[in-house]
């Protein structure tokens, strides 16, 4: 009886080696899919041109800053992050910087009602926000709009390396 519990904890002790090499093999996998997606979020911007702010426009009832790359406006304007999407999958946005906040002007991220989140704010008091505050991207999980994805963010900046927005794409968990 004494061995076959040995035997038990043994097997039971293996078992939760192998889950955990597994989980984290996915998380691996994971993130090296949002750094890729990330890679062609930017690529295929820069192709567009430099990115830069010039005037405003209205996105979802808000006067925000208008971000173009090159002479293609992001706001309300979905080619761009579809294409990421059709290509990556998950989801992918531009966010431009509005005073503090930061607003989805090319989205599609889905709101509850199936419509994109257009117009929304990125989480103040998320973990992201912090680190595009520090000038650094953010890699990791993060709950948007009360959904848990894999996210990956980072500074849109003009010529002058001044942050004017976000790149983000990420996957849900």
């Amino acid at each position: 009886m004494k061995f076959k519990r040995t035997g038990i904890s043994i097997l039971r002790a293996a078992c939760v080696a192998v889950a955990a090499m597994v989980i984290a093999q996915v998380g691996q996998a994971q993130d090296a899919k949002v750094k890729s997606a990330m890679d062609l979020l930017e690529s295929m911007a820069s192709k567009l041109g430099p990115p830069k702010i010039e005037g405003t426009d209205a996105v979802a009832g808000k006067n925000v800053p208008a971000i173009y790359f090159g002479s293609t406006k992001m706001n309300n304007n979905f080619d761009l992050v579809d294409q990421v999407v059709n290509q990556a999958q998950g989801t992918a946005t531009i966010f431009v910087k509005n005073g503090d906040e930061y607003v989805r002007v090319a989205t599609n991220v889905k709101k509850a009602d199936g419509s994109r989140a257009i117009g929304t704010i990125l989480d103040p008091m998320g973990k992201a926000i912090a680190s595009i505050r520090k000038d650094e991207p953010f890699y990791g999980e993060a709950d948007i709009l009360g959904q848990p994805y894999i996210t990956g963010y980072k500074p849109i900046r003009d010529s002058s390396k001044k942050v004017i927005g976000i790149y983000y794409v990420g996957y849900l968990k």
